[in-house]
């Protein structure tokens, strides 16, 4: 769960691509330029309050990961009131394909993607009570910088009594990660730009 402009924005220059290790042959990762409510299940898979999902479904862009033209992960990112700092506000990979590195591959492309393009950090908020996710954004190297109590309420639409394997959903924790420009006169590959603009094969 995260704490976590339609049509999304592109980058005044085509991105480039992220390392590609690791991950289910077959995935690429791009731009998702068509209807968001398509999106909506992987949305929901991260976001448990229908009012916040309303709120910020349509906010920022989002990188698709897709196996055979099906949408089987995303990463939306949001732009923010610091200067230099985007947020990434809801990711989700389909349950059938966890544990392939697809999620740390949009992590990947994300950074590759906004260090180009001078953003000097990442940030990311989810529950205190989703060790799961805590233990995957510890791992692609961000750190825990604030914690707010008391977010995940019945006001603010999520379900009363919640919990995540048995821990009470009630704070958010605030998480970073610094970005760093590539070296310069190191020009980063890139890719055509299609309905989706492929980052990875």
């Amino acid at each position: 769960m995260t704490s976590p402009t339609w049509p999304p924005t592109l980058p005044a220059r085509r991105p480039p691509e992220p390392p590609t290790g690791g991950a289910e042959p077959g995935i690429t990762i791009g731009w998702h330029t068509g209807d968001r409510a398509a999106l909506l299940p992987l949305f929901e898979l991260a976001e448990d309050s229908p009012s916040e999902l309303d709120h910020y479904l349509d906010l920022g862009r989002i990188l698709l990961a897709s196996s055979d033209g099906e949408p089987v992960g995303h990463l939306q990112l949001v732009d923010t009131d610091r200067a230099g700092h985007t947020e990434l506000k809801n990711m989700a990979v389909r349950t059938e394909m966890q544990g392939l590195g697809i999620g740390r591959r949009l992590v990947q492309s994300a950074r590759a993607v906004l260090a180009a393009e001078g953003v000097t950090t990442l940030t990311v908020a989810t529950a205190t009570a989703d060790i799961g996710n805590l233990r995957f954004y510890q791992r692609q190297g961000f750190r825990m910088c604030r914690i707010e109590r008391d977010v995940f309420t019945e006001a603010s639409g999520y379900p009363r009594h919640s919990d995540v394997d048995g821990i009470p959903l009630r704070d958010r924790v605030w998480l970073d990660l610094p970005l760093h420009r590539p070296q310069p006169g190191v020009e980063p590959a890139t890719t055509t730009t299609t309905t989706t603009t492929e980052i990875a094969p």
